[in-house]
């Protein structure tokens, strides 16, 4: 579970939000209020808010997140008591509050509402909430046996080093299979194996990178793997057809998202030249030439 807070002043809107019923929204934890519509609580709030003038931000909003494996064996009596044990974390005490659980899509979650005033005037310190909320969420979540935000991103990056291994494996597998003379040949024979390599263009209409998109991931080609970089994908071409061939078919391309063919920079190409000369050369030494 994840949670996320904050201080806000737009009290009655962000209540408005929170009580779409076009989310399918319901109450599932409410405290000192008596109102039943985002109008009559926020008036509700307002009149304990008029004892301390000082205080802007005078309403915290909360988002509780369980995972969506999680989500689905929530019902609104068990969401109420994680609330409930979310604003004894947080050291709310007895303020006014009211959640509400959006379901309307897979991903189900709470919006809880506190007063940041309480009865006797005083605010409540908001320092460091954003992180104090996680951290308040995930004790929950240990106490509840749901998933902590912690095991969220490491499985987030267990599945993110697969996606990186098999996009490296395509690459791999394309460069092999149809030795590519040009970047707009390469697109195409990785769109072949799975992976749309979608070209990152710069104001100077110079082709300066690929992000490759899989599996509903979008990464940087560098972000995959040093290899996939734009340099080492013209090196790799350019080792296999020649320097000279790469460069004249590669000085100008058409892409389908620019109405005029693309170059590549002077820079890269000298750098991608200087690369494979050094290979050639580095290669030529080892073989006693």
């Amino acid at each position: 579970m994840i949670g996320k807070g904050k201080s806000i002043s737009h009290t009655q809107a962000s209540m408005k939000y929170g009580w779409n019923q076009e989310k399918q929204a319901e109450i599932v934890y409410a405290q000192n209020i008596v109102g039943d519509s985002p109008h009559e609580i926020s008036r509700e709030f307002e009149q304990i808010q008029k004892l301390n003038e000082h205080c802007e931000r005078n309403t915290l909003s909360f988002v509780l997140s369980p995972t969506i494996e999680d989500g689905r064996t929530l019902d609104q009596r068990k969401l109420g008591e994680l609330t409930k044990d979310f604003m004894r974390e947080m050291k709310l005490g007895e303020r006014q509050a009211i959640a509400f659980v959006h379901q309307d899509k897979e991903h189900k979650h709470v919006h809880l509402y506190v007063n940041r005033i309480d009865f006797d005037g005083r605010a409540y310190k908001d320092n460091f909430i954003g992180k104090r909320s996680q951290h308040a969420a995930e004790r929950v979540a240990h106490e509840h046996q749901l998933t902590t935000v912690r095991e969220v991103q490491m499985m987030r990056e267990i599945n993110l080093t697969d996606i990186r291994l098999e996009i490296k494996r395509r690459h791999e597998l394309t460069m092999k299979q149809f030795k590519p003379e040009t970047y707009k040949a390469y697109m195409r024979g990785m769109e072949t194996n799975g992976v749309k390599a979608i070209p990152f263009i710069n104001k100077q209409q110079k082709l300066q990178g690929f992000r490759f998109e899989f599996d509903g991931h979008s990464l940087k080609g560098s972000a995959v793997h040093r290899s996939m970089s734009m340099s080492n994908i013209g090196k790799q071409m350019a080792r296999e057809h020649g320097i000279e061939k790469f460069k004249a078919l590669n000085k100008a391309i058409s892409l389908a998202k620019s109405p005029e063919p693309v170059q590549l920079s002077l820079k890269l190409l000298k750098e991608i030249a200087q690369k494979v000369i050094k290979k050639s050369i580095s290669k030529g030494m080892d073989i006693g030439y």
